[in-house]
């Protein structure tokens, strides 16, 4: 019995240094990176609607910008590794006698780098034994970067100071709640964070003008519920020009005269709304471009009636 376990303990012994001698031991590498670690401190959003705070147009741009604030934590991690070759015996075919062939090699550059002064590389005297050596050895293989793999062998991780960040970005392409009396809408900024609010484009166009006393604009970030809200009024002034200008927009073209479609872009102009009379406009002119003879009686009575200078524009590619 005692016998039998001298023989395990001898056998396990050997195996362990077996195992161990397989790997062929490489230079470790290290690897540094530098991460940063940020905490939100503060989250708000701000909603720029200019002024004044009462509307007396019907557009308006309004900016909504996003800010936040952080604890910028930075951190340099060293990460080691051990590096080694794993072992294959079928190497051991051709690595024996390469091992001896570099043994005497070096050997040799030894021998002749004592009458060279020493002037031979290291490679040459040295490494070459080296090589030869592990060549010759049976139970490993001769290194090799190519087949090498590796181990993490230790991690050092070094905090830096803590500072603070902030940040200043559009609400790009989000969503912005309009709500005009009980009905509330769902706009879209644009990439630049910017709503273009218009009383007379869909939908706030179809919402009754006469009661429709003021707007509020809302944003809220579903992730932390960060929300605002601004209001804008809408003047009694702007309300009933809005009344008479929502008939002279939308009302179907191609059932008046040329004398009716210049009433309608003159009173929108006299009504202070340029900007709707110039679309309406250029709408005529399209809707006639392919009546010349009618194109040309409207740029006409639009000079003569209206003191406005229209033009044919033809359409980009």
């Amino acid at each position: 019995m005692p016998r039998r376990c001298h023989r395990f303990a001898g056998a396990t012994l050997c195996g362990a240094v077996f195992l161990t001698g397989c790997a062929n031991q490489l230079p470790q590498r290290s690897e540094l990176e530098e991460r940063v670690e940020r905490k939100l401190l503060e989250h708000s959003l701000q909603i720029d609607a200019g002024t004044p705070p009462v509307l007396e147009l019907p557009q308006r741009h309004v900016r909504v910008l996003e800010q936040k604030t952080f604890e910028a934590i930075p951190y340099e991690v060293t990460r080691r590794y051990q590096r080694y070759t794993p072992y294959q015996p079928w190497r051991e075919l051709y690595e024996i006698p390469l091992g001896a062939v570099a043994v005497l090699a070096g050997v040799g550059a030894n021998v002749l780098n004592v009458p060279l002064l020493g002037s031979l590389p290291e490679t040459a005297t040295r490494e070459w034994i080296s090589y030869g050596f592990a060549g010759l050895n049976p139970f490993m293989n001769a290194e090799s970067n190519g087949r090498a793999q590796q181990s993490l062998a230790a991690l050092d991780e070094q905090q830096g100071e803590p500072r603070l960040e902030t940040s200043s970005l559009p609400w790009a392409e989000r969503p912005v709640l309009v709500t005009a009396g009980k009905q509330t809408y769902e706009l879209t900024t644009n990439r630049n964070g910017v709503l273009r609010l218009n009383l007379l484009d869909s939908p706030l166009a179809e919402q009754d003008v006469s009661r429709l006393g003021k707007l509020q604009l809302r944003v809220e970030d579903p992730q932390d519920q960060t929300r605002a809200e601004v209001t804008l009024q809408v003047s009694r002034d702007l309300r009933s020009r809005l009344r008479e200008a929502h008939p002279l927009i939308y009302e179907d073209l191609e059932e008046g005269d040329v004398a009716h479609w210049v009433h309608r872009v003159k009173r929108l102009a006299e009504l202070g709304l340029e900007e709707e009379a110039g679309e309406l406009e250029q709408s005529l002119i399209e809707l006639t471009r392919n009546d010349p003879e009618l194109q040309q009686e409207l740029i006409q009575a639009l000079l003569k009636d209206a003191g406005r200078v229209a033009a044919d524009r033809p359409l980009d590619d």
